[in-house]
């Protein structure tokens, strides 16, 4: 295993390339089995959960080839073949394979997802929709058996607004018969990309992007060629690293409506926020103000980006107020900031943050993906070396982060994790 570096205190300038969607990727691969001919994805971000929906394709049949930035899928040989341990329990976005595998074969058993420990993250909603649709589900042994004679479209109101969800019945109801609607679906750039993919694999359907989709089902599904949006959530947290220690950073390859409730929060800082097509430039403001950010639903501030923008709070004047109003658990990233000497306390579902603060380096661990960027910016903050271990969170989700860092102007590296420290991070 492995620990990431930082050297703190050094100021950065230059250019960052966004690479695609992980987002967007973990749906599109599982989305791919619902074809009958060869499905090719461009601009897919090297990050090891886009690995590992791979191999699960492979596992069930599938000859899925990885070049570069670009899958090409060959689904013609699957069959529906339970996987309900192994790979899937590496990663959150297993669950879509439910949906792909219900869609194409009527029935699947997948194990319960896995990925970052954000608490209590049910599939309830998912299920509601398999089931209106008519397919029987069932919990055995920890796996999800789904069966189903027929799909049948049907009026399906989502009781919580889940991107997972909206997407999870969107792959089952294309192949469904008649007309299925999704009723307070997501609204996510995410959604669009997929339904994008599966529009131009054939699928009839209105509305993405929107709080109701219109599904006409259809027989079959054909190949297509697809480039995957960007990362907004990518380009996020590296506009907060800029926010953070950048004289002038370029952010390339984004699409700046995908990031405006962000773009917002860090003008009210007094951070300098330029926008051109696809790029963003800023420019760190010398006295940053404290903000109050509540996370929502897309277009509002992404929980995904709450964690490291906490970590550019310590460095603002006053007290700032971060409310996560999606996962209750998404703090354990405080702990680890306290132990850099920052100034956070946790009440309920938000944190107060008291700074300015003069963050210092630490021996810290990622708890979860987004923890790991949180802890990333706070590195870059901090007077003298961070030590980050738990980076197998940290690479689900950003690709080539050194490189991008160092292209900027940041000293990190990777070392090993000793005997003793392996100890340690196993037992915490």
């Amino acid at each position: 295993m492995e620990k990431l570096m930082i050297k703190g205190g050094y100021p950065l300038e230059g250019k960052v390339q966004i690479s695609g969607a992980k987002n967007s990727a973990v749906a599109l691969i599982p989305a791919a089995i619902l074809a009958d001919s060869t499905v090719t994805i461009d601009n897919l971000p090297s990050i090891s959960d886009v690995q590992t929906l791979s191999e699960l394709l492979e596992e069930i049949g599938g000859k899925v080839t990885l070049e570069g930035d670009t899958l090409t899928v060959h689904p013609e040989s699957m069959i529906s073949m339970p996987l309900p341990n192994g790979r899937v329990k590496k990663l959150r976005a297993s669950y879509y394979l439910m949906g792909a595998m219900l869609g194409k074969f009527k029935k699947a058993v997948i194990g319960l997802p896995g990925g970052c420990n954000l608490g209590p993250r049910p599939i309830d909603q998912h299920i509601k929709g398999f089931e209106a649709l008519g397919a029987r589900v069932t919990n055995e042994q920890g796996a999800i058996y789904l069966r189903a004679d027929e799909l049948k479209g049907a009026r399906i109101y989502l009781d919580v607004v889940s991107v997972g969800a909206t997407i999870n019945i969107m792959l089952a109801a294309v192949r469904a018969k008649g007309r299925t609607i999704i009723e307070n679906a997501a609204k996510e750039p995410e959604i669009i990309d997929v339904a994008t993919l599966l529009t131009s694999m054939g699928a009839q359907i209105k509305g993405a992007g929107t709080d109701v989709i219109r599904i006409d089902g259809v027989d079959k599904l054909h190949g297509c060629r697809h480039s995957i949006i960007p990362d907004r959530i990518e380009a996020g947290t590296y506009m907060i690293i800029a926010a953070a220690m950048g004289q002038q950073v370029l952010i390339d390859n984004v699409i700046p409506h995908h990031v405006e409730s962000l773009i917002a929060k860090l003008r009210e800082m007094d951070v300098v926020v330029r926008t051109f097509d696809d790029q963003i430039l800023i420019e760190s403001g010398r006295n940053l103000k404290g903000v109050d950010v509540k996370t929502l639903v897309y277009p509002g501030f992404p929980t995904d980006l709450q964690q490291p923008f906490t970590s550019l709070l310590t460095k603002a004047e006053g007290t700032s107020i971060v409310t996560d109003t999606i996962y209750n658990a998404r703090f354990k990233h405080v702990d680890e900031l306290r132990r850099m000497g920052a100034n956070v306390k946790v009440e309920g579902r938000s944190a107060l943050v008291n700074g300015p603060v003069q963050l210092q380096g630490a021996k810290v661990k990622a708890s979860d993906l987004r923890a790991g960027a949180a802890l990333i910016v706070a590195g870059l903050m901090a007077e003298g070396i961070t030590e980050i271990s738990g980076l197998e969170h940290i690479d689900r989700g950003y690709e080539s982060l050194e490189e991008k860092l160092l292209g900027i102007g940041a000293k990190v590296w990777r070392e090993n994790l000793g005997s003793e420290e392996l100890e340690r991070v196993e037992t915490t």
